[in-house]
């Protein structure tokens, strides 16, 4: 594997890839980062997970200039949950970059304080095709010293129909403009985007044996009227410290999740009804672990990034074998392996026979048989929510500090700490959940009282 010190990156850069324990290059970046660090337009196909973030993001970040207060750079994504993700990456790249200002902007939340937080132009754009198109027709964005446009999960924001909306916006940016498109996939539809957007692109094609960790799927035979009991036992028998179940309606999500949680399971929704801070919410408490299943609609096969997800579950097979695909994505990813479990009923035959290829049969499995003692886990995190954010001037060694001073934690007691402008998360060990929540709430952050509630 190829160091990321053998590229032409500056200083800040470099700290930052070290600091985030990024040592060497996954195959995408390692194949893209040359050229896109050249100023050349890329074409790539990687799926998610595969590091193709950091492989658009550090030329990105290398190519903004601080001192001019002018939009550079921007990043068009399908859906919020993508752009909320890109731009926790970006910020990350770029946290050793002085006065590196990016704005997330994505529809289902109000339009005001979007518009008036583009007073002063933000270096770099993150957001869905419609609310910036929307944005752009007020007045609030100008790309006219835009250098860098970048397509994100391109075939996804394709099927969603936002090609119109790509089109008028990319020709309100420089035609001189680098264009960088990445994509799951590259069908005729993305590559007749590229021709239009692109200048001489060069095209870069991460096979699924080269970006991920072994993926074990498996196929259970069920009785369409027990599909909940099927579902159940699979998690039981996995005991997999996370988990997402991937359903085809929002109404079955909701249903499962509530079943789930009845039974003892650590388990929440995440479906395109939820508003931006519930969705925001679940998913950083599923990336701490304080969650451990997931139940989701489609909306979350391409947004989520866990790192280290061990199991995917499809309570019913998707009708779409694309679609299939990016669920069992989910797992496997990084160079770890994964399990992937799919329930189908005879109704949904004609589904997995669409999965199959050539000579590769399906590889079907009996449904596992359990003690009757078998009982869900509790999640080994609880989360607790701090009304106080980067706009207050906190950072995460705040927090990490107040729990491991005052309130006495051990620091491995503490997790992921997550800050979005007005309020924080932190994860800690569920047995010291109501140590750390009284002592937060007694003695303050930084001798500063601060709102803290479980969640």
């Amino acid at each position: 594997m190829e160091s990321f010190s053998t590229l032409p990156l500056d200083p800040p850069l470099l700290r930052a890839l070290e600091a985030l324990g990024h040592a060497t290059m996954t195959p995408v970046q390692a194949a893209a980062l040359p050229s896109v660090l050249a100023g050349r337009d890329v074409i790539a196909e990687a799926r998610t997970g595969s590091g193709k973030t950091i492989a658009f993001g550090l030329g990105l970040v290398a190519r903004v200039d601080v001192a001019r207060s002018e939009t550079q750079a921007l990043v068009l994504c399908p859906t919020r949950e993508l752009a909320d993700q890109v731009s926790r990456e970006l910020r990350a790249l770029a946290r050793f970059v002085p006065n590196f200002k990016l704005s997330t902007l994505c529809g289902g939340i109000p339009l005001r304080p979007q518009l008036a937080s583009l007073v002063h132009a933000p270096h770099v754009v993150v957001g869905t095709p419609g609310r910036i198109e929307e944005l752009l027709e007020n007045g609030a964005l100008t790309f006219d010293a835009t250098r860098i446009l970048v397509l994100d999960e391109a075939d996804r924001m394709l099927d969603m129909g936002f090609l119109p909306s790509i089109e008028r916006l990319a020709a309100r940016v420089p035609p001189a403009r680098q264009t960088l498109l990445f994509s799951a996939t590259l069908p005729e539809a993305v590559r007749a985007t590229s021709r239009a957007l692109q200048r001489d692109p060069v095209e870069v094609t991460i096979a699924d044996g080269e970006a991920d960790g072994a993926i074990i799927e498996a196929f259970i035979e069920i009785d369409a009227t027990r599909r909940y009991e099927a579902c159940e036992r699979v998690l039981l028998d996995a005991r997999a410290p996370s988990a997402l179940v991937f359903c085809n309606t929002r109404r079955d999500v909701e249903d499962l999740a509530g079943g789930l949680a009845g039974r003892g399971f650590a388990a929440l929704p995440l479906h395109g009804d939820l508003d931006q801070r519930e969705r925001e919410e679940t998913l950083v408490r599923f990336a701490n672990r304080s969650c451990s299943v997931l139940v989701a609609t489609d909306v979350a096969a391409r947004g989520l990034d866990i790192e280290d997800l061990p199991l995917v579950v499809n309570w019913e097979l998707s009708t779409d074998p694309d679609v299939h695909r990016h669920r069992i994505g989910r797992t496997g990813r990084a160079g770890r392996s994964g399990r992937a479990v799919s329930l189908v009923a005879p109704g949904e035959m004609s589904r997995a026979h669409a999965l199959e290829s050539g000579d590769t049969r399906l590889p079907w499995v009996p449904l596992p048989r359990l003690p009757g003692s078998v009982r869900a886990a509790a999640a080994a995190m609880q989360t607790l929510r701090i009304d106080a954010g980067r706009q207050d001037k906190l950072r995460p060694g705040d927090i990490l500090g107040a729990l491991t001073g005052a309130a006495g934690l051990a620091g491995d007691a503490v997790g992921r700490i997550t800050i979005f402008p007005t309020r924080s998360y932190v994860a800690v060990r569920r047995e010291q959940a109501n140590q750390a929540l009284e002592r937060l709430r007694s003695g303050g952050i930084k001798g500063r009282k601060v709102r803290v509630q479980a969640v």
